[in-house]
């Protein structure tokens, strides 16, 4: 669920084109709110309590980690017409995994608050939504054949690639493939492994609703759900992810460092491009009233 959570209030940051950034980062809180209520199908006070506090954490995250994230496109401008190491680019997700904990932190709390108010119903509602995601991600990574999954693999990487640098090469689509071929991969293994965090979650949202812990303990429950959530309590998982990570990691630097001059040009304009769209949101007013939310479609 974190995971989402955190897309919904920051991915916006590094998706579409300048007016679509900042529409969608200022519509945020409903976008995420939306997106929770699609797993809780909340009752009024607690859609009162959550779109408060999904606010609240997007002004905090406008004031403490948008200045923070234009020094990030800042330095990465500078990177952009160098070639790069994959320990350089694995202390960029490093630093980025970073700033995702700090915001995950600050939603610890309402989820903690929410969840020993949640129904019989609501749980069901939850199991059965956890069910629906896993039947989509298994139809996609782990039915068909190996060429299929291969192929979708490539074409998310390229889509996102072609984002930043513009079109890639015949090369470069060939260093893509070479990485998605030789990738460690394993689409049961994490199958498994999203199970388990399913499971969990619905062991200590059913724990918090039956058993009368103190505010500090419900905020305990959850921050260890999300911790064993991003850090799987299997030490071989853990390892198979750092090696997935260390894989992506050779790749990216070895497609950056295929790129033209003409590529690298594209890659400061559009990082550029976002570091303008980060400054005009951090710089925005925050005293202004906030646009009157669509209706919920739930």
């Amino acid at each position: 669920m974190s995971r989402c959570i955190i897309g919904a209030l920051a991915a916006t940051l590094i998706l579409g084109g300048c007016s679509a950034v900042r529409l969608g980062y200022n519509t945020s809180p409903t976008l995420a709110y939306w997106w929770l209520d699609s797993y809780f199908d909340f009752d009024d006070a607690q859609s009162l309590r959550v779109r408060s506090d999904l606010q609240a954490v997007q002004d905090w995250h406008r004031k403490a980690e948008l200045p923070l994230l234009v020094q990030t496109l800042k330095d990465l401008q500078t990177m952009a017409p160098k070639t790069v190491t994959p320990a350089q680019v694995c202390q960029l997700v490093s630093g980025l995994q970073t700033r995702v904990q700090a915001t995950l932190d600050r939603v610890t709390p309402t989820i903690a608050a929410i969840a020993p108010t949640l129904q019989a119903a609501q749980l069901e509602h939850i199991s059965k939504e956890f069910d629906k995601r896993n039947r989509k991600w298994r139809e996609e990574w782990i039915e068909g054949t190996l060429a299929e999954r291969a192929d979708r693999r490539v074409k998310q990487i390229v889509d996102r690639a072609e984002s930043f640098y513009g079109t890639l090469e015949p090369q470069q689509l060939a260093i893509v493939r070479s990485h998605v071929n030789a990738s460690s991969f394993n689409g049961p293994r994490q199958y498994k492994e999203k199970q388990r965090r399913h499971q969990d979650a619905m062991q200590v949202l059913k724990e918090l609703g039956v058993t009368r812990f103190s505010a500090s303990q419900a905020t305990a429950a959850i921050r260890g759900l999300l911790e064993r959530s991003m850090n799987a309590p299997d030490p071989a998982y853990r390892q198979y992810m750092d090696r997935l990570t260390n894989e992506s990691c050779a790749a990216m630097a070895a497609l950056h460092n295929s790129s033209s001059a003409d590529q690298r040009a594209y890659l400061v304009q559009t990082l550029r491009g976002y570091e303008g769209d980060a400054r005009a949101l951090a710089s925005e007013n925050m005293d202004a009233p906030p646009p009157e939310p669509s209706p919920t479609p739930f």
